[in-house]
């Protein structure tokens, strides 16, 4: 297992078919990534999370898994590349290696609606709004700019209620913040948007 930072083109990025049948080893590769929970939010894959960027055949014709992370100190890095040689080794997926990629930057944009639901449920509020603009999110690629902006309150995962307020700008990790919701008054972790 390698890991580089090369750049990941637009094309390239989040672009590869799963079902590609051209390639049942890429196909057989995807599924078996789909099952890697994130270390820190185990009800999640690191493909919901947009961690999970590409699979797909090097020249030398090792899989190449590429992931980015959700930003760039983000401390379960290593555990994520070891789960996924973990699960790549159980289904006899060698040789490969992974690549973390820091481009385009990681943003929750890329967090699917399914798991942001199952956010929900574990109790965590999913990030509000859309950091990319309309163009940017056809294209793959994502254009960030760092404008303070007014979001809405998030909603608290438990009641629904968006009578909510921030209590830390950290919450368990420092990708969310803690806030505590003012109806039912039980204190919840939010995923902040970026």
């Amino acid at each position: 297992m390698t890991t580089s930072t090369a750049p990941l083109t637009a094309a390239a990025a989040n672009t590869a078919d799963p079902a590609n049948p051209g390639d049942a080893t890429l196909a057989q590769a995807w599924a078996v990534l789909e099952a890697v929970p994130d270390p820190e939010i185990p009800v999640v894959s690191i493909r919901e999370l947009g961690i999970l960027r590409d699979v797909r055949r090097a020249a030398d014709g090792a899989l190449e898994v590429v992931i980015t992370p959700t930003y760039s100190g983000c401390p379960a890095m290593s555990q994520i590349a070891e789960d996924i040689g973990r699960a790549l080794h159980a289904a006899e997926l060698a040789p490969y290696r992974v690549a973390t990629v820091l481009a385009p930057a990681w943003t929750t944009d890329w967090i699917t609606a399914d798991a942001r639901e199952k956010l929900r449920a574990y109790g965590i509020a999913p990030p509000t709004g859309q950091c990319g603009s309309a163009a940017a999110s056809t294209s793959r690629e994502k254009v960030l700019r760092f404008v303070p902006r007014a979001l809405p309150a998030p909603a608290c995962p438990r009641c629904r209620s968006v009578r909510t307020e921030r209590l830390a700008q950290f919450g368990s990790t420092a990708c969310k913040a803690l806030y505590r919701c003012l109806d039912c008054r039980e204190p919840f972790d939010y995923f902040k948007p970026y």
